[in-house]
């Protein structure tokens, strides 16, 4: 029902202002009176079932449409806040297929070349490291960072052998355990998984202090220190001439690989369960996406075929992968 217009007539006792005012006041309140009844009217009025129909299937796409997006966001964007790829390694510590593949380093004593040094580093504590200095006065630098056993007489003498081949290099092998060497696969976990990413950054960075703002840095590491070999290019800056991993955990941050300020020579293993070759296969596109040149060298061996203190240990593969490592930073150091 329309409600009634209301109506006022001039009154000769006001002037045709006023009359003409109220009139104007009384008008619209007659319109808004007519649109509220109007709008209760469609309101109490049955929906039309078609429309309804069509209006549940309009949302209904919607809905499916932004999920799908959500699902495609999810599958294709790495989630921020995520372990970095070092810390991502160390989680293989609790993978008992990981942790089964590594048998107890072969007992060896190392004699020769080299001594222990402690330097400062960045978080007000010191570090040690392995140290064989160059018999002529230079500022190349080669960082040797040890597998998940930490710095034992192994490494030590891998240490030693790259400064017998590359005259004028200064051999560092650090030690990102602080003093610690484990011998049985359930120590080293536990080992590999106790290091705090600060630390180990804070330790790297002391040696490149060590070894001073000129220094031309190269890194080589195996396994817990491929991944941290590359860290320590990532780390290096300016400084970083080369870098040499061994079956370690890429980074995945692609924003983080177009920093790198040297090439990349990465050897693994086809067999292996951690460092599978479908990472690989990712890294190569995260560098290629970077704009970064990364050298891949696969061998039809398992994880940590190249240490010799593996009983799976492959002479074979060993020598094979320590000549390109070593034709590379010949070459990256600009050695003769």
């Amino acid at each position: 029902m329309t409600p009634e217009p209301l109506r006022v007539q001039p009154n000769t006792a006001r002037s045709f202002d006023q009359w003409s005012k109220e009139r104007a006041v009384l008008k619209n309140s007659h319109l808004t009176l007519s649109i509220l009844h109007r709008s209760r009217a469609r309101i109490t009025r049955p929906y039309p079932m078609k429309k309804l129909f069509f209006l549940l299937i309009f949302l209904f796409g919607t809905l499916s449409l932004a999920s799908a997006q959500s699902n495609m966001m999810a599958c294709c964007v790495k989630p921020a806040g995520g372990p970095s790829a070092t810390e991502a390694f160390a989680m293989l510590a609790s993978n008992d297929a990981f942790v089964g593949g590594h048998d107890a380093p072969l007992p060896y004593t190392y004699q020769g070349a080299g001594d222990m040094i402690t330097y400062k580093t960045p978080d007000g504590q010191t570090a040690k490291a392995f140290a064989i200095k160059s018999s002529t006065p230079s500022s190349k630098y080669l960082f040797v960072i040890h597998e998940w056993w930490g710095l034992n007489d192994y490494i030590k003498r891998e240490a030693a052998t790259f400064a017998q081949e590359l005259p004028g290099v200064n051999v560092i092998a650090l030690d990102l355990y602080d003093g610690k060497v484990a011998t049985a696969p359930s120590e080293a976990g536990q080992l590999m998984q106790s290091v705090k990413t600060d630390r180990a950054q804070a330790i790297i960075k002391g040696a490149m202090q060590y070894a001073g703002p000129k220094a031309q840095i190269a890194s080589i590491g195996w396994c817990f220190g491929g991944g941290w070999s590359l860290q320590t290019a990532l780390l290096a800056g300016k400084q970083a001439v080369g870098c040499v991993m061994y079956y370690g955990m890429p980074e995945k941050d692609v924003a983080k690989l177009k920093t790198l300020n040297t090439d990349v020579l990465g050897i693994f293993a086809l067999q292996d369960q951690s460092i599978s070759p479908a990472v690989v296969a990712q890294f190569e596109k995260d560098m290629a996406a970077a704009g970064k040149k990364l050298t891949v060298k696969n061998y039809d061996a398992v994880h940590a075929f190249a240490n010799p203190s593996n009983p799976k240990y492959n002479k074979a593969y060993a020598d094979e992968a320590h000549q390109l490592a070593l034709a590379y930073l010949k070459k990256n150091f600009k050695l003769k």
